[in-house]
């Protein structure tokens, strides 16, 4: 499949879910700064998500830069990924809402782990399709980079189950700070 058409449709859909995303944060209860900082819960989770969206969307771009055909598996694999990224605006306002419900944290961090691992698998599927491409498989093997935030976001598990609630929002802050940097990285080499 020619990956123009695809990029377009994947760029359309992460559009859509980044303006479902900001649609779904509350406003103020009233024009003061006091009512802005109540709401701060819900800024972080949006910002969480939204840099989340926009790292994949930017990864996309630079991956797309270097390949003109991908096979079908690689077109599931980012529709399953589509799919899941599509929850991030629902999951978001759950855990703003309830930033002490432990099942409100458990699928944010589910949802962001769920994420991480079928980028990794959709980009390795493009990687495979694409066997003759030398500027491809020269970074190659820096795909397994992109695995390095799941390790913080389980750590974030532990904290969350045991000594601090909000623990995955901070793993996942830290986590999509350091997808941002491997991903940065890897599109100027």
């Amino acid at each position: 499949m020619d990956t123009t058409r695809f990029e377009t449709f994947l760029d359309a859909i992460i559009a859509i879910i980044m303006t479902v995303l900001v649609l779904k944060i509350s406003q103020p209860a009233e024009p003061t700064l006091a009512a802005i900082w109540d709401l701060r819960i819900s800024y972080l989770a949006y910002l969480i998500s939204f840099l989340t969206l926009f790292n994949i969307w930017y990864n996309n771009h630079n991956l797309f830069q270097k390949v003109e055909n991908i096979d079908n598996t690689a077109v599931w694999i980012f529709g399953i990924m589509t799919f899941v990224i599509s929850l991030v605006p629902y999951f978001t306002i759950w855990v703003a809402l309830h930033v002490d419900s432990i099942p409100a944290e458990t699928m944010y961090g589910l949802l962001f782990v769920i994420t991480n691992i079928l980028y990794v698998l959709s980009v390795k599927a493009i990687y495979n399709s694409n066997p003759y491409n030398k500027e491809l498989q020269e970074t190659n093997s820096k795909v397994y980079y992109q695995i390095t935030p799941l390790f913080i976001i389980l750590a974030g598990f532990i904290l969350t189950y045991t000594i601090y609630r909000p623990g995955i929002y901070i793993s996942c802050l830290i986590s999509i700070i350091l997808w941002i940097l491997i991903g940065w990285r890897s599109g100027n080499e």
